[in-house]
Order: structure tokens, then C-alpha cells, then sequence
């Protein structure tokens, strides 16, 4: 036999999922027969008659403990317009059972690495701007369009990259972003010569198109192999792959290819070496991806992704998802406040190298270091954000606290730029990555918090689509500016904007769908009566505790 919880008026009526009062049934889950067993108060059997009344049984007694006699029932299905209302999971009575893999941490490390190699490949020309701009004898605007088409290629391509996600699955997702990284660094092997800026444009337009099916998985991956006490961690490491593969991008490039303006040949060198060594990694990043990731475990790792692949899959609309997210007033304001927010970063980074020649002539290489501090900062904040997003599930006041503190390092930032002191530059630059990087995995998690049960990929997908919208925005027009008038005017429209994005986070209603699923599953085991104000339970007899892991509404 096994347990389900019933609803039973105190006047005899068996009310399925809508009845006043909750009580512990054992037997066959549903009632399809008129005749069946049940117990009065003072324990003794009694068959009793039932008749239809509005498609549901009556009963002639008032009895709350009810024992089904398995022998006489049949499984019957919740009426159409209570099975709407209910969760995919609950529309049927198997035991959702949930597992964590060993793999998920290799399916977590392969994909940051790949992740990391796409990161790379999108700031190594921007960080040495003055170097390749001599090299092939472009423009910094120019330059800056290597930057640039990243986000440019992802805003068309991000709706046909989510839908393939979730019609492909996983895996399939990220066979094309790893391939596709790797084939755009071989491209870029044969850009090595100063008249050949197109082709290395080509090779960044194959990587910004790798990277469409690269952004939006680390919220998927996180969900559908990590259990819901790492979850946010999970996210933030895979974003972190992200964040570390533009840390490098700040220190390897002035490293490997110093400024030696009076021997092009030298120059080429140092960029074919840069070149072939991205070629090699992305390379056997994609052997390991095709050995590595599948789309999800045997079993899922909780409730929530239990509750979800029991949902019929033929039943979803990546149409209807898209409608679903855009009629989400949340997640609007989010989608605004994230895009703003990632959308500065972007900025920031592409333009780096620009504001801190314009004060520190010929330090190159500090430039990248102080970069790299900018986004190793980052890299901590999001680890400890994902944390602490474990272990207390605040997402709405950790991302308005992690964007105030973003206001105020930018802040900072702007007005201690031309103080002459590279020691001040390294401490603030760290203070604003700490916080503007660390909110990215924030959003991520906040955007499937509130969401729930909509796609992980879709919305991540959205998100990073205003993300490259604002970057693109953000970008050109801080680029203007920093050419026109100097860096204190764009870091300054940089701040405008962070402000707007403090207001809005500030208006998100939190509402934790997804926190909320999970956490109902430890209150499963029990049948607990819910009384309205006007009727009390009648009778002695009391809901009794079940033992079973599994209760479904009939």
C-alpha cells in the first residue's frame, strides 16, 4: 500500500484536491468505484455507498480516517481544471527520487575551461589596443569591433542558441560552443600578417558565435546536475571560468606580445605564438567536452528538476516560455538591471587599456595587471556570493547590496583615475571587480528564482542578451566620450547609469518559485490537516503521520 493525502469534508464528501481538510489515506491512490471500505471512529469496518455529485464521491459517513480497500479501486486522474493548477510532478504518483554524480564536477570543470578559452579570445585584442592597432594599421575603433561583435552576434543569435538548449539538450549546446571556439582560434592562426585584420575579424566573429551557446549554460548545468544546497555555488564556479579566461586576457596578451613598434616582424611572431598556443587549449577543450558532458545525470539531483522532467516534454513551447518571461514583471526589472549592471563591465573592460594610457603612458603591462586584478576580485566575489546565496537564499538584498557596493566602487574608481598613484588604480579597480563581477552569478540564480519552472537557459539567455545590449551601448558611447573628452566623462555616464540600475533592482519582488518547490518536499512525509476559519474537523479520529516519501493530491 502507499500514502497519499486526500481531502474530506466533515460532512462526508470526498473533495479531492479542493476538500477542506487534509487526512492520511492508505490503499489504492484514487477512487473510480461506488463501493469501497472505510473506518468509522471507533475503529470497526464499514462499506458505505458513494454517488456522483458534481464529479466527485460522496460518502455516507464523516469519517476522517478513510481505508481504501485495494481490491475493489482503480486509479482515477484529478479533474482537468485542478490538473492545470498543479505542478508537472504532481500530476502522477511515482516517488521522485533525486541523486547526486561524481560527474557533475567534470561536466563543471570542462565546461569553465572552454568557457575560459572563449573569454580569452574575446579581450586578448583589446587590452593591447595601441599594439595591434599599429600592427595592422586600424583605427581603436576598429580594435574596439573586436570587442564589440561579441556582443553584437549574440543578440540576434541568443533565441535560436536557448531554443536549441532546450530542444538539444545540454550537450549538444555545448559540442557547438566548444567547437566552434576552437575552429575560430585556428582561423586566427592565419590572420598573422599586417594586412590581414579581416580575417582576424572573421576568427572573432566564429568565437562571438561560440560564445552565444556558452553564456547561457552555467545556470542550466548548475540546475540539472547540482543539488540545491551547491546550486549557487555550482553557478558562480562555471561563471567563474567566464571571469578567469578575461583575467588572463588582461595578463597574458602584454606579456606575450610586447611593444616592438620598430620590428613588425617580431610582433607578428609574438601574435602567431599567442595564436597557435589558443588554438592548441580550445582544441583539446573540445576532445574533453565530447567525452565528458551529457545533457543531464540518470536521475535528478532535486525536487525541483524532479518535479520538471516529469512534466510531459512534448507539452512545452519555447513560443510560450519567451511570452511567459516577458509577462514577468520581475523579471523585467531584472532583465534591465542585470543588463545595465553586466553591460558596465563590458564597458570597463574593453576600454581599460584606453583610459589608463590616456594617464599612464606606456604602461602596458601594468595595464593588464591592473585588469587582472580588476576580474581576480571578481572571481572571489562570486564565489563567496554563491555561498552565502547557499546557505541563506537572500537573493533580492544580495543583489541591491552588491549593486550599491558596485555604484560606489565605480565611483571611486572614476575620481581616484588621474590622482597619478598606479597603487590607488590596482586598489580601486580590485574594490569595483569584486563587486560588479560577483553580481553576474547573482542575476543568474535571482533570474531562475524567479522564473520557475520556465527554462534555466532561456532566462540566463535573455539576461545576457541585455546584457550585450547595454555593452554594445555602453561601449560605443563611453568610446566617444573617452575619445572626445577623456575618461572622466564616460566612467561618469557609467555612473549615471548604475544609479537608474539600484532603483530598479530595488522595486523586484522576490518571489523564490524554485526555493519554494524544494523546500515543500521536506514537509511531504506528513499529512497535516488545514482548517478554514468556519469549519473545524469533526469526529475523534485524528490525521495520522505517514512514513511514505511521496503524497499526491486526488
Amino acid at each position: 500500500m502507499s500514502g497519499v493525502v486526500v481531502a474530506v469534508h466533515p460532512g462526508g464528501a470526498l473533495l479531492g484536491a479542493r476538500g477542506l481538510q487534509r487526512a492520511e489515506v492508505t490503499g489504492v491512490l484514487e477512487v473510480t468505484t461506488e463501493v469501497f471500505s472505510f473506518s468509522t471512529p471507533d475503529g470497526g469496518g464499514t462499506e458505505g455507498n458513494t454517488e456522483e455529485e458534481s464529479g466527485y464521491k460522496e460518502l455516507s459517513n464523516g469519517s476522517v480516517h478513510i481505508t481504501l480497500d485495494p481490491k475493489t479501486l482503480e486509479q482515477e486522474l484529478p479533474p482537468p481544471d485542478e490538473k492545470e493548477a498543479m505542478l508537472p510532478g504532481e500530476q502522477n504518483n511515482e516517488a521522485l527520487e533525486t541523486r547526486l554524480y561524481w560527474r557533475r564536477f567534470a561536466v563543471l570543470a570542462v565546461f569553465s575551461l572552454y568557457s575560459l578559452v572563449n573569454a580569452f579570445q574575446w579581450i586578448q585584442y583589446s587590452i593591447i589596443t595601441n599594439i595591434f592597432m599599429d600592427y595592422y594599421n586600424v583605427s581603436s575603433i576598429a580594435i574596439d569591433w573586436l570587442s564589440v561583435v561579441y556582443m553584437v552576434a549574440y543578440v540576434p543569435l541568443i533565441f535560436p542558441a536557448t531554443w536549441l538548449l532546450d530542444k538539444k539538450g545540454l550537450r549538444m549546446t555545448a559540442l557547438l560552443g566548444a567547437g566552434l571556439n576552437a575552429l575560430g582560434a585556428w582561423v586566427k592562426c592565419a590572420s598573422v600578417g599586417p594586412g590581414l585584420f579581416w580575417v582576424t575579424m572573421s576568427a572573432q566573429i566564429i568565437c562571438s558565435v561560440a560564445q552565444v551557446f556558452i553564456l547561457g549554460l552555467p545556470s542550466r548545468i548548475a540546475s540539472v546536475w547540482f543539488g540545491p544546497r551547491e546550486v549557487s555555488t555550482a553557478c558562480a564556479t562555471a561563471v567563474l571560468g567566464n571571469q578567469l579566461g578575461v583575467a588572463i586576457g588582461f595578463l597574458l596578451p602584454p606579456v606575450l606580445v610586447p611593444n616592438t613598434a620598430d620590428d613588425k616582424d617580431l610582433m607578428g611572431h609574438n601574435i602567431s605564438i599567442m595564436f597557435y598556443g589558443t588554438a592548441g587549449v580550445s582544441t583539446l577543450l573540445f576532445l574533453l567536452t565530447i567525452f565528458v558532458i551529457k545533457d543531464r545525470p540518470p536521475l535528478p539531483p532535486s525536487k525541483a528538476q524532479a518535479v520538471l522532467s516529469t512534466g510531459p516534454a512534448e507539452d512545452y513551447s519555447y513560443k510560450k516560455s519567451i511570452i511567459n518571461l516577458f509577462k514577468n514583471k520581475p523579471f523585467i526589472l531584472l532583465l534591465i538591471s542585470y543588463g545595465i549592471m553586466t553591460g558596465s563591465f563590458y564597458s570597463v573592460s574593453t576600454l581599460l587599456n584606453q583610459m589608463i594610457i590616456t594617464h599612464y603612458p606606456g604602461e602596458e603591462l601594468n595595464t593588464g595587471r591592473i585588469g587582472l586584478t580588476l576580474v581576480v576580485a571578481g572571481m572571489f566575489g562570486s564565489i563567496l556570493c554563491g555561498i552565502w546565496l547557499d546557505r541563506t537564499k537572500t537573493y533580492k538584498l544580495t543583489t541591491l547590496i552588491v549593486y550599491v557596493l558596485s555604484f560606489i566602487g565605480m565611483v571611486v574608481f572614476t575620481f581616484t583615475l588621474n590622482l597619478g598613484n598606479l597603487l590607488v588604480i590596482f586598489f580601486t579597480a580590485g574594490v569595483l571587480g569584486f563587486f560588479m563581477t560577483g553580481y553576474l552569478p547573482i542575476g543568474f540564480e535571482f533570474g531562475v528564482e524567479i522564473t520557475y519552472p520556465e527554462s534555466e537557459g532561456t532566462s540566463s539567455g535573455l539576461l545576457n542578451a541585455f546584457a550585450q545590449v547595454f555593452g554594445i551601448i555602453f561601449t560605443l558611447i563611453q568610446g566617444q566620450l573617452t575619445t572626445d573628452y577623456g575618461p572622466l566623462s564616460g566612467n561618469i555616464f557609467l555612473c549615471a547609469w548604475i544609479l537608474l540600475g539600484i532603483v530598479l533592482t530595488a522595486l523586484i519582488k522576490s518571489d523564490l518559485k524554485r526555493h519554494g518547490v524544494n523546500m515543500s518536499s521536506i514537509n511531504k512525509g506528513q499529512a497535516v490537516p488545514t482548517e478554514l476559519p468556519s469549519e473545524n474537523l469533526s469526529g475523534d479520529v485524528k490525521p495520522e503521520s505517514s512514513s511514505l516519501p511521496h503524497q499526491t493530491s486526488i
